[in-house]
């Protein structure tokens, strides 16, 4: 009788680790962002679901889905509005389909090994919100004729008002609300219009039962760090920089001169996302072939390599779609297929894990510069046990290496 309680026992053991994929540490991750809308022609998360096997294959680590809750109906942008014109923070957008359908959507994920992660939305909901409409009047920031303020040309927004105790409160239940779903972490919209003292308060009570969330902030305040206790943020200074390098505006001095810069500012534990694409730069800025054209591998290189740096990788980018997507629309999806870029990115992926001298923040490699001439950089990761060598030519034709030790 024991020896059967014991091998059922084992049996167990077995299974369960056969279904929970070891995951990657955070240094380690590369992060995904996954537009739900434009994800699959049916744009809902039963049918994202169904590709969660291609972004294993493809070597992601951590989900980060575009904001899921239905979107506000008043003053809302084109037919289908924007994702951050929330209306409800604990419900689901029936764009994307049920609370039902997310829970399996996570339940695969999770049983997959993917970290998943949501776009928080803490600065302000849509002008029609459930708090708008049952909450005191300043929960909102208001003129002098009690009009909810509007910001930029952001009309379809209402500015919460974090003067408000109750507003702290309200938001971190939100966010304790989906941790207790099982999600794994929040990236947070704006992450400097809100105080960065809600979110020290907030993270550090979440982590007391949560020790394991991940949080990224949409912005470049090191404080972020420091004091709200983030993981990592937006190395946006980075990305507006290669967009320059790759048009020939700068070169080898301007990315070192900001790669000292940014050491300086930031904790030495911080990670700095660093990426080609993501939302806002696909839909208004252009598709990274617009914006960097033949150097565009070259720069997502980069940002798998430079110090500090954790990939981000945008819905489509794995497959080369050269595609502005739609902000405010269904818009058209070309179908997914296996092609140069898949190979690409996993390639680059597959660097990423094998070598912990390539990882984000402290725990990454020296960054020493070898050379610099005629717009070609040479620079080493280095750890006692791993060393990472890139080579990287700032001019066409945008050539790259990358040899591991």
């Amino acid at each position: 009788m024991k020896k059967t309680l014991f091998a059922i026992c084992a049996a167990l053991i077995v299974l369960s680790c056969a279904q929970a994929p070891k995951q990657q540490p955070l240094e380690n991750s590369v992060v995904y962002e996954m537009n739900v809308r434009q994800y699959t022609p049916e744009g809902t998360f039963a049918a994202a679901q169904q590709e969660l096997p291609r972004l294993k294959e493809l070597g992601i680590d951590i989900l980060w889905l575009m904001p899921i809750h239905p979107i506000g109906v008043k003053e809302r942008k084109g037919t289908l509005g924007s994702y951050y014109a929330i209306a409800d923070y604990k419900a689901i957008n029936p764009e994307f389909g049920t609370m039902e359908d997310f829970e399996h959507f996570l339940a695969a994920a999770h049983k997959l090994g993917f970290r998943v992660v949501l776009d928080c939305v803490a600065n302000h909901t849509s002008p029609d919100a459930k708090w708008i409409n049952e909450c005191p009047a300043d929960w909102y920031m208001r003129d002098s004729l009690g009009n909810t303020v509007v910001n930029y040309d952001w009309y379809d927004i209402a500015e919460l008002n974090y003067g408000k105790r109750e507003v702290w409160d309200a938001m971190a239940d939100q966010m304790r609300f989906w941790m207790e779903k099982g999600v794994d972490g929040f990236r947070c919209d704006m992450a400097c219009e809100v105080p960065l003292e809600f979110w020290q308060e907030t993270i550090a009570a979440l982590r007391e039962d949560y020790p394991g969330m991940y949080m990224l902030a949409e912005g470049e305040e090191p404080k972020l760090h420091s004091l709200s206790g983030f993981n990592s943020s937006y190395a946006w200074e980075l990305h507006h920089m290669l967009n320059a390098i790759a048009r020939g505006e700068k070169n080898i001095p301007e990315l070192l001169e900001y790669i000292q810069k940014d050491a300086e500012r930031h904790p030495a534990d911080a990670f700095r996302l660093m990426f080609t694409s993501n939302h806002d730069e696909n839909s208004w800025a252009g598709t990274e072939f617009e914006r960097m054209g033949d150097a565009a591998k070259l720069m997502a290189v980069l940002t798998f390599t430079l110090p500090s740096g954790q990939p981000l990788i945008y819905t489509g980018q794995e497959m080369g779609w050269n595609k502005r997507f739609e902000f405010f629309e269904k818009d058209h999806i070309p179908a997914w297929e296996k092609n140069e870029y898949f190979d690409f990115y996993k390639w680059l992926i597959d660097i990423r894990h094998n070598n912990p001298a390539l990882a984000a923040g402290g725990k990454g490699g020296k960054f020493e510069v070898v050379s610099a001439e005629d717009s070609v950089l040479v620079f080493t990761r280095t750890l006692p046990d791993n060393k990472v060598t890139v080579k990287a030519e700032l001019k066409a034709p945008w050539s790259y290496e990358i040899i591991a030790e």
